[in-house]
């Protein structure tokens, strides 16, 4: 058996490998969990530990050691009895308060990129968090650096694995609605995508790619569907053509553990599209903010020469003196280091203030103490 680690030792850009995030997606029970597991263990039986992220906030048990546990940070039913909410908005919310804070998690990340070669990130079934959601394009997002490309030299390559249940899948309509949640979630990262056939163990899916390849075969499937929503899939399936011929697909067993040789191949072909056309745009991106940024700076320090530019060169002309009126920027970047004649001068000004405040003191406090007494001796004469 192959280790898959040695598929990925070179870079494109010829500095120190990065780590592969493998972002596992999927429905409820198409065993993307165990999916994970496996993946874990065959891992570390290649000598190649990896990174392992849970982010499945309602899971009970994690059967694979788990580097973070989103479970460790937000807890899912106090989160529920708090907001009000049912099973499925309590763990789209946990999932949008610990992306809040997924700046740090990319910090551990970075910190074991010398020990780790792949970082695999389990996620929960509630697949609309990484297709509507906030917090999937803020971990998406987050996880090829663009939040912060102004501050982070390089990005990790990001790879979305979407688990399908193949068992599942046989009948036409329910493998077109996994089609087009795939789909959709292609064109919502924007990142390399493989979708992994699990349970091969249960049924082959070759039937699967040859409706992805044959049009005709997958037509004369749908011909034995009369229902309206099969019609409605015929009308799809035209358009998903030019999606399946981009796509990678694998066959693999969770159980079994088959088909993961060729996964890896699979996904050092995705990582070297990622550094062949994801990270060039995200580099194209990246200077786009840099001279956006500089250009809104020149943009506010022109503003500030505009409304303090003329005040300073009035005063200079009033004054008479010789000296050059000083630009607003210089007078920020001199704020706080004064000649000594202004030190001087500062002193004198706060040392007048101090005795004028106790030469006022000193009188108000007299009359307070005379009017107290005249109050004194008018209650007691009478």
């Amino acid at each position: 058996m192959a280790a898959p680690a040695a598929a990925m030792e070179p870079q494109a850009s010829g500095g120190p490998r990065l780590p592969v995030c493998l972002l596992v997606l999927g429905m409820a029970g198409s065993g993307k969990t165990t999916f994970v597991q496996r993946l874990t263990g065959h891992l570390h039986s290649q000598g190649s530990p990896p990174y392992v992220i849970n982010l499945d906030p309602a899971v009970h048990e994690v059967p694979f050691p788990a580097n973070i546990d989103i479970r460790d940070t937000v807890k899912y039913k106090e989160v529920m009895k708090q907001y009000g909410l049912g099973p499925n908005g309590g763990i789209v919310t946990s999932l949008n308060l610990f992306a809040t804070r997924f700046d740090q998690v990319m910090k551990f990340i970075e910190k074991a990129q010398n020990m780790s070669k792949y970082v695999l990130i389990d996620t929960p079934g509630q697949i609309e968090v990484f297709t509507w959601s906030a917090s999937g394009t803020i971990i998406t997002e987050a996880l090829v650096s663009i939040l912060d490309l102004l501050l982070r030299a390089s990005s990790f390559p990001t790879i979305v694995i979407y688990v399908m249940d193949t068992s599942r899948s046989t009948n036409p309509v329910t493998f077109m609605s996994n089609m087009l949640y795939a789909c959709s979630i292609l064109y919502k990262t924007k990142l390399p995508f493989i979708v992994v056939m699990n349970k091969t163990d249960i049924i082959d899916h070759s039937f699967a790619v040859e409706w992805m390849q044959d049009f005709e075969a997958f037509q004369d499937a749908l011909n034995q569907e009369t229902t309206y929503v099969s019609n409605l899939t015929r009308s799809m399936s035209l358009v998903l053509d030019e999606f399946y011929s981009s796509l990678r697909v694998v066959g693999v067993s969770a159980v079994l553990g088959t088909g993961l040789d060729e996964l890896f191949v699979q996904v050092a072909s995705a990582a070297e599209e990622y550094e062949r056309e994801y990270r060039p745009e995200y580099e194209r991106l990246k200077k786009s903010l840099a001279r956006a940024q500089s250009q809104q700076q020149e943009e506010q320090l022109e503003h500030l020469r505009k409304d303090m530019g003329s005040v300073a060169l009035d005063t200079g002309t009033a004054a008479g003196s010789s000296s050059p009126v000083l630009d607003p920027s210089d007078l920020i970047l001199t704020r706080g280091t004064l000649d000594e004649e202004d030190e001087e001068a500062d002193k004198e000004l706060t040392f007048f203030l101090t005795v004028t405040e106790e030469s006022h003191e000193e009188p108000a406090f007299q009359n307070f103490m005379q009017e107290s007494m005249a109050q004194y001796w008018k209650r007691n004469n009478k």
